[in-house]
């Protein structure tokens, strides 16, 4: 009998550090998706100062958050990236030029989207109901991996332009 529940205290050990690996995986498909958005989005010419971009995160998971910052000083055109960890919506209207948020519904996604209205923020976030919140860019998890919809009118009200290849390549373009 204690050796089945050894046995199964490993199997369990197993899967739980592979699932860890596998949420460390997506997470960092994440972050690679954030960076390539940044880099074909183009920012009005008083929003950028050329030298640092601000890549502001909230309401994601330790592995999300991780990877997130593992993008800081990685090149967006001649720019470098900064990450800031928030807590409040009302420190993203500080010098945020990307916010990307973890939150899952769309009451608290449409408080940190009212945090900076019309501002040339890219807002990206990884909740389904992202685009009814008003968010520009909603990252999506599906069984074959990872895909995103782009709320164009939202970029473009942002004084955002998106490359053509992002609105491409999106599963779908409102």
């Amino acid at each position: 009998m204690k050796a089945w529940s050894l046995l199964l205290l490993l199997l369990v050990s197993a899967a739980l550090a592979r699932a860890r690996a596998d949420s460390l995986d997506e997470d960092r498909l994440r972050a690679a998706f954030v960076l390539r958005l940044a880099q074909y989005t183009q920012w009005p010419a008083s929003a950028a100062d050329g030298q640092t971009l601000s890549l502001c995160a909230a309401g994601l998971p330790a592995s999300g958050l991780e990877a997130v910052k593992g993008l800081a000083s990685r090149a967006v055109g001649g720019a470098q990236i900064r990450v800031r960890s928030l807590t409040e919506p009302k420190d993203a209207s500080h010098g945020c030029q990307v916010l990307v948020l973890g939150h899952p519904d769309a009451a608290t996604l449409r408080q940190w989207v009212s945090a900076v209205p019309d501002s040339p923020v890219l807002v990206v976030a990884t909740s389904p109901e992202a685009l009814r919140a008003g968010v520009c860019i909603a990252l999506i998890t599906e069984p074959q991996g990872m895909a995103f919809a782009v709320n164009h009118g939202e970029s473009k009200k942002r004084g955002l332009s998106l490359a053509a290849p992002v609105l491409k390549l999106a599963r779908e373009v409102r």
